[in-house]
C-alpha cells in the first residue's frame, strides 16, 4: 500500500491567496509524485465537488476533496497557510488545508483510512501539532499516524481506525457505528441518541461530522451511537440500540439511508456540517424535543436507494410489491421534472407558433431574432430534447433505485435501447427493472478483495449493460413494443363511454388515499404516457389534474360555507386548502381525511370521479404533469375543463356538508345547540 502522504506532498508556506490557486499548488504536487494523471480534469472534479458544498470548517481548516478518475492512487496533500484562504466556513479563513483526492473505484482500506484522518482533524491538540510543526517529514508522519499528536486526555474511541492501521480496525467495506461512552456508574440509564452522518463525496465531512457528535456526547454525559454512511459502506445500526435511542440526529447532505428504521422518535434534521460545528447544540435540541414528546413523520422511502426502502441494505426485509413500488416511483420522480420542463416547453410553443410548429426547421440552421416562430421553434426542440431523456432517465433510475450506482449505466443503456426499439414507457420499466436485477445478482457472485475497487465503475455497468442490452434488442424489447403500441391505439381510440369510465377510475383513484400508493399509480400512469404523447395520453394527464385538486378544493369551500361543521383548527386548515387546491396539492386534504374519513374520502372520491369523467368527456389535455390552475392557458379546452374541476368541487362539498350535517343531527338532541367548537367536537366524537 502506497504512502498516502509523503514530504513532497507537504507545503509549509503554501502562499495561494485563494481556494482555486491553493487546490492547484497541492494538486500539482500531487501530479509530481504520479498520483494524478490529468491536472485541470483533477481540478474540474474537485471545483465541481466545491460547488455542492463549501469545505471549510469552523478552526481554521480547509479540506477540498473529490473521487476522480484523474486519481491513481488515494492521495493527501497538506498545505499550511499563513495569511489564511477563505473555504466558505462560518469563522473565517482557513490555515491548514488538506486536499484529499480519491480514485473513482477507490478501495475500502484506503478511504477507511482517509475518514480516519477525518475523524483526527476534530482533535485540537493534532490541529495545533500541525501548525507548530517546521518539517515537512514530520508532519506527513505525523498525518500518516506514525508521529503521534500530544495526548488529549480522552480515551481513545472504540471502533475507530487509527491511520496507520485501519486493515486491523474492521473489515473492509464496512463502517462499524461509532460510540460515545457514557458514564452509568450512578445507576442510571444515560440519554441515548442515534445518529446519521453522511455527505456529497462520503470521504471527510461524513466522519468528520461522527467524531464531533461522539465527543460532544462524552462532554455531556449522553451516550452517541453514529452511523456513517460513507464511501467505506455503511454498516446498520443494531435495530436494539435504535429502538432504545431516545432522540435521533441525521446530519447529512445526501439521503439518509432506509429512514424508516427511526419512525416514531423525535428528529433532529440537519445538514453535515452543522454535526461538526455545532454538536452539542444539536444534542441538547434532541434532548428538549424528547422531553416535549415531539415525534417526528420519517417518510418510508425516498428518491432513490439512498432514501430508504429501496435497493438498500435493508430492502430484503420489506414485501416485495412495496419494494417494488419503491423502486418505480424513484424512476419517476426522477422522470417528472424531465416532463415538467419538457411539456411546459412544447405547450408554449404551441401557444406561440401553433400545432404546426413541430415541423419547423432546426433552428441551428435557421433562426430570426424577430420572428415569433422562431421562437416558438426553439421553445418546441428544446421541450423535445427534455422529452428524449424521459425513457432512460426513468430506467436509470428504477435501476438505482435497486442497486444504487453501479446500475446507472445498464439502466439509462437498457432505456436508450427502448427508444430505439420503440417500446417507449413500457420498455423504460422493464429495462430498468431488469438493469437493477442483473446488477444485484453481480454483487451477489463473491470476487477477490482486490478487485472489488474497480467492480463499480467497471466490471458491473460493463457486464450489467451488455446483458441487459441482449435482453432488450433480442429477447423482450419487440413484444413490448407491441404491446406498448396496442395500449397507444387503445388510448388513442377511446371515446364516448370508454372515455367516461377511465376518467371515473382515475379519479376514484387520484382521490382514495389522497398522496398514497393508489394515488400515484394513477398519476405515475398519466406521467408515463407523457413520454410519447398523443392525444390520448393527453387527455388521461388531464383528467388526473383535474381529480386530483378536488378534495382540499372541496374542503376548503366546505370550511367556508358551513364553519359550524368544523373545529377552529380545520377552518384554518380550509384556508390552506384553497392554494394546496389550486396548485394540485392533493395531499392538502388529508387532514380532514385524517379527522373524519368515513365521511371525507367517500365525498371527495365521488367528486373526484365526476370531474374525471367530465374532462375526458370534454376532450380537455394537458402537456405539463403539474401547476394546477397555473397552467390552465396550456389546456386543451381550458374552459370545460375548469367547468369540470368547479362541478366535482360542488358535488363532493355538498356530500361533505350532507354527511356531516346529518351525523351532527344525529348526534345533538333536538333543542341543544352545540355552540362552541369544543362542544360540537364532544357532540360529534
Amino acid at each position: 500500500m502506497s504512502e498516502l502522504i509523503t514530504a513532497e506532498l507537504v507545503d509549509l508556506d503554501l502562499s495561494a491567496a485563494t481556494k482555486d490557486a491553493a487546490a492547484r499548488s497541492l494538486a500539482e504536487r500531487m501530479v509530481a509524485a504520479h498520483r494524478v494523471t490529468d491536472l485541470d480534469g483533477f481540478l474540474a472534479d474537485v471545483a465541481a465537488r466545491e460547488a455542492q458544498m463549501p469545505t471549510g470548517l469552523d478552526g481554521g481548516i480547509g479540506i477540498p476533496h473529490c473521487r476522480s478518475e484523474h486519481v491513481s492512487a488515494p492521495t493527501l496533500a497538506f498545505g499550511r497557510s499563513a495569511r489564511g484562504i477563505d473555504f466558505g466556513a462560518a469563522d473565517g479563513p482557513a490555515d491548514l488545508i488538506f486536499l484529499i483526492a480519491a480514485p473513482a473505484g477507490a478501495d475500502d482500506d484506503h478511504l477507511t483510512i482517509l475518514s480516519g484522518l477525518a475523524r483526527r482533524l476534530m482533535d485540537p491538540e493534532f490541529t495545533a501539532a500541525l501548525r507548530a510543526g517546521d518539517d515537512p517529514g514530520t508532519v506527513a508522519a505525523l498525518i500518516r499516524g506514525e508521529e503521534p499528536a500530544p495526548e488529549t486526555g480522552a480515551a481513545p474511541e472504540a471502533g475507530t481506525p487509527e491511520p496507520a492501521d485501519v486493515p486491523e480496525a474492521k473489515a473492509p467495506g464496512a463502517a462499524a457505528p461509532e460510540r460515545a461512552a457514557s458514564p452509568a456508574d450512578d445507576g442510571d440509564a444515560p440519554f441515548r441518541i442515534v445518529a446519521v452522518t453522511s455527505c456529497p463525496t462520503g470521504i471527510a465531512h461524513t466522519y468528520m461530522a461522527a467524531e464531533s457528535l461522539t465527543a460532544a456526547g462524552r462532554a455531556e454525559g449522553v451516550e452517541v451511537t453514529v452511523e456513517t454512511q460513507g464511501s467505506a459502506g455503511f454498516s446498520k445500526l443494531d435495530p436494539a440500540v435504535i429502538a432504545a435511542a431516545d432522540a435521533v440526529i441525521w446530519a447529512h447532505d445526501v439521503e439518509v439511508r432506509e429512514k424508516a428504521r427511526f419512525r416514531g422518535k423525535p428528529l433532529v434534521d440537519v445538514g453535515v456540517k452543522a454535526g461538526i460545528n455545532r454538536p452539542a447544540e444539536l444534542i441538547a435540541e434532541a434532548r428538549r424535543k424528547a422531553e416535549r414528546g415531539e415525534i417526528a413523520a420519517v417518510p418510508e422511502g425516498g428518491d432513490g436507494p439512498e432514501a430508504g426502502d429501496g435497493g438498500g441494505p435493508g430492502a430484503e426485509g420489506a414485501h416485495f410489491g412495496v419494494r417494488l413500488r419503491t423502486y418505480l416511483m424513484s424512476g419517476v420522480s426522477y422522470m417528472v421534472p424531465f416532463v415538467a420542463a419538457g411539456g411546459l416547453l412544447i405547450a408554449l410553443s404551441f401557444a406561440i407558433g401553433g400545432y404546426e410548429i413541430v415541423d419547423a426547421k432546426s433552428v441551428a440552421d435557421h433562426f430570426v431574432w424577430g420572428q415569433a416562430d422562431s421562437w416558438a421553434a426553439l421553445l418546441n426542440q428544446i421541450g423535445s430534447a427534455a422529452f428524449g431523456f424521459l425513457v432512460p432517465v426513468l430506467a436509470g433510475y428504477i435501476a438505482y433505485g435497486m442497486a444504487d450506482r453501479p446500475a446507472l449505466v445498464p439502466g439509462f443503456v437498457g432505456g436508450a435501447i427502448a427508444l430505439t426499439v420503440e417500446a417507449g414507457f413500457l420498455g423504460g420499466l422493464v429495462a430498468g427493472l431488469l438493469a437493477g436485477a442483473v446488477v444485484m445478482a453481480i454483487q451477489r457472485v463473491p470476487v477477490h478483495p482486490t478487485l472489488r475497487g474497480i467492480m463499480p465503475v467497471l466490471v458491473i455497468p460493463l457486464i450489467a449493460s451488455a446483458v441487459v442490452g441482449f435482453l432488450m434488442f433480442i429477447v423482450v424489447g419487440k413484444p413490448i413494443a407491441a404491446l406498448q403500441g396496442a395500449l397507444t391505439d387503445w388510448l388513442n381510440g377511446l371515446s364516448g363511454s370508454n372515455a367516461v369510465i377511465l376518467g371515473v377510475v382515475l379519479g376514484l383513484m387520484m382521490c382514495f388515499d389522497m398522496g398514497g400508493p393508489l394515488n400515484k399509480v394513477a398519476y405515475a400512469f398519466a406521467v408515463g404516457g407523457l413520454a410519447d404523447p398523443t392525444d390520448g395520453s393527453l387527455k388521461v394527464m388531464a383528467a388526473v389534474m383535474a381529480a386530483g385538486m378536488v378534495p382540499p378544493l372541496a374542503l376548503a369551500l366546505a370550511t367556508t360555507v358551513r364553519k359550524k361543521l368544523f373545529t377552529k383548527t380545520e377552518r384554518e386548515n380550509g384556508r390552506a386548502a384553497w392554494v394546496l387546491g389550486a396548485s394540485f396539492i392533493t395531499e392538502g386534504a388529508i387532514p380532514f381525511a385524517a379527522a373524519d374519513p368515513l365521511r371525507v374520502i367517500p365525498s371527495v372520491m365521488a367528486g373526484g370521479a365526476v370531474t374525471g369523467a367530465l374532462s375526458m368527456a370534454f376532450g380537455c389535455t394537458l402537456r405539463a404533469p403539474h401547476g394546477g390552475i397555473f397552467v390552465v392557458p396550456l389546456i386543451g379546452e381550458p374552459f370545460l375543463y375548469l367547468l369540470a374541476i368547479a362541478a366535482g368541487t360542488l358535488v363532493a362539498t355538498a356530500l361533505v356538508v350532507l354527511l356531516k350535517g346529518a351525523r351532527r343531527t344525529a348526534a345533538v338532541p333536538a333543542g341543544e345547540a352545540a355552540t362552541t367548537p369544543e362542544a360540537r367536537v364532544g357532540a360529534t366524537a
